[in-house]
């Protein structure tokens, strides 16, 4: 399998990972991220998260309102250079978010890097999404 094949791969598992976030279980997406203090994010719904914990818990929080998910990847590209790898695309599905339908249309970064002889995820970041910080608003305005 060639390196770009096995980052690939980790791509696939990433995003049947986040499928599962999408319906309520984040739990699956522990095993494709790097757990180190330098891992990040940035979600459609804005900020940053820095350090595998709290990226673990940005994705828990999403879960506990996402329901009826689907997300795939579009317009793949990756590059690989030595242990560090990226790939650019779109991300497309829906969700429900607080039982709100959402339809998902982001451009999207990953970037892998090799540990232990396997590729494991170590920022994500996506556009922020007007819908997702929509249903964020009517949710704080309930309580």
């Amino acid at each position: 399998m060639s390196t770009e094949d096995e980052v690939r791969k980790a791509s696939e598992q990433f995003y049947a990972a986040l499928n599962n976030m999408a319906n309520g279980d984040a739990r699956p997406l522990s095993d494709i991220w790097s757990h180190g203090e330098v891992v990040t994010a940035m979600h459609p719904i804005g900020g940053r998260q820095v350090g595998w914990d709290k990226v673990q818990e940005s994705f828990q929080q999403v879960a506990q309102i996402a329901s009826e998910g689907q997300i795939r990847l579009d317009d793949q590209m990756i590059q690989v250079i030595g242990d560090l790898a990226y790939e650019l695309g779109s991300e497309r599905g829906q969700a429900k978010f607080a039982e709100q339908q959402v339809t998902l249309d982001h451009r999207v970064t990953n970037i892998y890097r090799r540990e232990a002889g396997s590729w494991k995820i170590v920022h994500h970041h996506t556009d922020v999404s007007p819908a997702m910080l929509d249903v964020l608003k009517g949710m704080q305005a309930k309580t």
